[in-house]
């Protein structure tokens, strides 16, 4: 049976490749018919396949994306924190050229240092620099910002120093109207503002935004430092706001201690002898 099987197939076999052979388009419709009942089969297999690769390549999409975003949302964090950083820098930047311009409006300055503290809740006014007797500091320098005068150096330290602010009720700074020159004395009221002081009492002639610079006198403190702009007027004299806020300031330029040239007197003439 097996041999009669295996002979028959080969005779079938060869019969069929003569007929493919003779007439190519014998088994057409045979063909046709084959495909059309496995068609449905094919159909199912492609969408399976088509499916499988969207599961895969969703899933995969899904792990990638995520680490994609994990990725962005820190740089975009990192970048917050530079861009934030580039700013305070630029602003720094800003502060510190616009200080070290003040370089040519009078004499060498003993240091440039960050003022790093000051009080605002005690009735005294006192601030905090970074620098000290090592950077040439001594005891009465004045100390200003690109905005004004700040203070002056009430104690050194090595490496720090303490600066008695002119807001302080102990602080007390000969000063005159930046327009005409009238004279008068600023105190700190302790509550971050100062009383300027006529000294020649009578008609009050300070109007309220009029800027009141040092005037030099005794010395110390070079005249023409900007220091306040009036704010209310008084019957002696009038309450003024500070133009360098301590809390608003960074940098600090402290300057020698200023004494006015005296003028040397006439020398008397000399007298012959006969």
């Amino acid at each position: 049976m097996s041999y009669t099987a295996g002979a028959v197939a080969v005779v079938v076999g060869l019969v069929l490749l003569a007929l493919s052979i003779v007439s190519p388009g014998a088994f057409a419709s045979v063909r046709s018919a084959a495909a059309d009942v496995t068609a449905p089969a094919g159909d199912a297999a492609a969408v399976s396949r088509s499916f499988g690769r969207h599961t895969v390549d969703s899933i995969t999409g899904f792990f990638t994306s995520g680490r994609e975003h994990a990725r962005l949302k820190r740089e975009l964090a990192e970048a917050k924190v530079r861009l934030v950083e580039a700013e305070a820098t630029a602003a720094e930047n800003r502060r510190l050229k616009k200080l070290l311009g003040l370089k040519g409006t009078g004499s060498a300055p003993v240091a440039f240092a960050r003022l790093t503290r000051s009080t605002s809740a005690s009735a005294r006014r006192f601030a905090i620099v970074n620098a000290g007797r090592n950077d040439g500091l001594a005891k009465g320098m004045p100390v200003r910002s690109s905005d004004g005068l700040i203070g002056r150096i009430l104690e050194t330290g090595a490496s720090s120093a303490r600066v008695l602010l002119i807001t302080d009720t102990e602080s007390l700074v000969p000063v005159r109207r930046a327009t005409d020159g009238v004279p008068a004395f600023a105190q700190g009221n302790g509550d971050g503002t100062i009383r300027i002081r006529l000294i020649n009492l009578g008609i009050n002639p300070l109007k309220n935004g009029d800027v009141m610079v040092s005037s030099g006198s005794g010395g110390l403190y070079r005249p023409g430092t900007p220091m306040a702009i009036v704010t209310k007027i008084l019957r002696d004299g009038a309450t003024a706001r500070v133009l360098a806020n301590p809390s608003d300031t960074d940098f600090v330029m402290v300057e020698h201690t200023w004494a006015p040239k005296e003028t040397p007197p006439p020398a008397s003439p000399k007298s012959g002898g006969r």
